[in-house]
């Protein structure tokens, strides 16, 4: 340790990203990216962008992102903030309305991050174990928290929440700030940003580097009443006015102008993990029902870091937490039909070695 790191720093267990390696030759479905390349009226965007304009300051505002996120989902620019990836959303969010005297709760399992910041952050923080299957039980999460914080579909179980149930934790609980990470509602689920403008205890949160293929770029936005969102606007002006980049800004708006081919990856990727879904219980694999790009999986008798070395070994890079009700499950993203059919023979081969 240096001896000149803050004890916070000297506290601090960060966030471990998923491997990126440097050889494409592996079947990389370990970190969630798309298996699809972006829109391609976003490549011809950023093909014909001014480069010469570089040498200027971006929009600080983001604003032709903010209108073409407006358009797309019918609210207002002031009730969207567009940020450097939902990662720094998140952190922006947690330096705008917690602190020491602000307690938090969110799932003993979920995204790895929330913890990462509550500590970064010096907020109090509760972690409310999920059931048995899995599923997030509101009703167990503790009066006296100031906010609560849940992906949904939650990470990496993928399980999805109906809209009516958050709506009615919304309702019951007016005076908690309610965070929703949609990093993954593209996918089977419906999206709770239309309730932001019903209930201004909401902040809805989502990324383009899943369904938009763009994890390159580091996008991320947030979404909830002006008032909140206003929030979020002094804190980024205090750190750093111009987050999103010029061309991160021409390509983000070109994705979601481009819905047809929005709509038509996100298809594309539901129908091979449900064929993957399928191939895995057949084969007697355990696996949660996702609606994600992802799928939650056990294999029967063998420990989980032992299956995660052997897919390597056959190519195949897959995800391993090490906490111990995850330890023996896999998230594995999706990838093409391809990669996916070699996937499900690995596995079988994996199987049939532990059976010998």
């Amino acid at each position: 340790m240096n001896r000149f790191w803050n004890e916070n720093t000297r506290s601090l267990t960060p966030y471990v990203p998923g491997e990126q390696p440097k050889d494409k030759k592996l079947i990389k479905i370990n970190t969630n990216e798309s298996p699809y390349p972006p829109s391609p009226l976003v490549i011809e965007r950023i093909r014909n962008a001014d480069l010469n304009d570089l040498r200027l300051y971006p929009d600080p505002d983001s604003t032709p992102l903010k209108k073409a996120v407006a358009e797309f989902y019918g609210i207002s620019e002031q009730e969207v903030f567009p940020g450097n990836g939902s990662d720094e959303v998140l952190a922006l969010l947690f330096k705008a309305y917690f602190d020491a005297s602000t307690p938090i709760a969110f799932p003993d399992i979920t995204y790895s991050f929330y913890p990462v910041y509550s500590e970064l952050y010096n907020v109090p923080y509760t972690r409310v174990p999920v059931k048995d299957d899995f599923s997030i039980d509101f009703n167990a999460y503790p009066s006296d928290v100031k906010a609560i914080l849940f992906a949904n579909p939650n990470a990496p179980t993928g399980l999805y929440i109906d809209r009516a149930e958050i709506e009615a934790l919304l309702r019951r609980r007016p005076e908690t700030l309610i965070i929703l990470d949609e990093a993954y509602i593209d996918f089977g689920g419906e999206s709770c940003v239309p309730l932001i403008n019903s209930y201004d205890n909401l902040i809805v949160v989502q990324t383009l580097s899943k369904s938009r293929a763009l994890a390159g770029m580091r996008i991320g936005l947030a979404f909830g009443a002006p008032s909140l969102m206003e929030g979020l606007d002094r804190v980024k002006n205090s750190f750093n006015s111009y987050t999103m980049d010029r061309l991160a800004i021409v390509a983000a708006e070109a994705a979601f102008q481009d819905k047809a081919y929005f709509e038509e990856t996100c298809k594309k990727v539901i129908r091979t993990r449900e064929w993957t879904k399928e191939a895995f219980k057949e084969m007697g694999v355990e696996v949660t029902d996702s609606q994600t790009n992802f799928l939650f999986a056990s294999l029967p008798g063998v420990p989980g870091p032992q299956v995660q070395a052997r897919l390597r070994q056959e190519g195949i890079l897959v995800r391993n937490f090490k906490a111990s009700r995850t330890e023996n499950w896999l998230r594995i993203s999706i990838g093409t039909d391809e990669e996916m059919k070699k996937l499900v023979e690995a596995v079988k081969k994996v199987m049939a070695g532990a059976a010998l």
